[in-house]
């Protein structure tokens, strides 16, 4: 193996590790509720306050660091095509910072037992499916970075990602939101700590996809736009989807 590769490949293998294994430490977090793994001696008002900085220090590290100019920024001191598993790296480490430093609140409302308990928890396996789906459907989606870094070893070409009409992104822009949110809103245990990060997490996700847009209708101009007529942000409230394409 050539000394050049070694650090890339490294590289890979962080992101997967830490990227990869916070995300499923946040799939159990929504599932299950706070961890609570390290106790900070925190109580009411203290423990709201904390764990809201660390909500928003998850957003602002992730929302931030995958808007262009940050990446081109970034691209200077990074080797070729390594930004994306640098941002996967660099997310997983704060959300796992975030999953290991959750306080949970002593305030618990009565929790939702008998069917509805069922329903919410149906609720969250499905989304979860549904996440699969829409992630599957794209094709192209590498949340890991993982597949610029090896086209860039093997000498391969980095193609221009398609806009893709399929799947979930029929019905919807944004399924990926949307299933996140259905995530984070369906867990029958709604503590203080959790409200609020249900909270804050919903408005990021907004925040997210106006964001998101922008830089979407900047790339595929008069595509997007149509494609925007067509298809509802969030909620799906059309009868029809929109016909299947991928638009280079």
């Amino acid at each position: 193996m050539k000394c050049r590769s070694i650090g890339p490949l490294a590289l890979l293998a962080a992101a997967g590790l830490l990227g990869g294994g916070s995300l499923l430490g946040l799939a159990a977090f929504l599932f299950y509720g706070s961890f609570q793994l390290i106790d900070l001696g925190l109580d009411g008002a203290e423990i709201l306050v904390w764990d809201g900085l660390l909500a928003l220090a998850f957003s602002v590290q992730h929302s931030g660091m995958i808007r262009k100019p940050v990446r081109r920024f970034m691209e200077r001191f990074l080797p070729e095509g390594a930004s994306g598993a640098f941002f996967a790296l660099a997310s997983g480490t704060v959300l796992l910072l975030l999953l290991l430093l959750w306080q949970r609140s002593s305030f618990e409302p009565v929790p939702v037992q008998g069917t509805w308990r069922w329903c919410l928890r149906a609720a969250f396996l499905l989304a979860a499916g549904g996440f699969a789906w829409a992630a599957r459907s794209l094709r192209s989606f590498d949340t890991l970075g993982i597949r610029p870094v090896l086209n860039r070893l093997s000498g391969r070409k980095e193609r221009p990602m398609p806009m893709i009409v399929r799947g979930p992104y029929r019905w919807v822009r944004h399924p990926l939101y949307l299933f996140t949110l259905v995530l984070l809103w369906s867990c029958p245990d709604l503590t203080a700590d959790r409200l609020l990060l249900n909270v804050l997490w919903s408005g990021w996700i907004v925040l997210a996809t106006r964001l998101e847009e922008r830089d979407l209708e900047a790339v595929f101009g008069e595509s997007y736009r149509r494609y925007r007529r067509e298809v509802p942000m969030l909620i799906p409230h059309r009868a029809r989807p929109a016909p299947e394409r991928v638009v280079s």
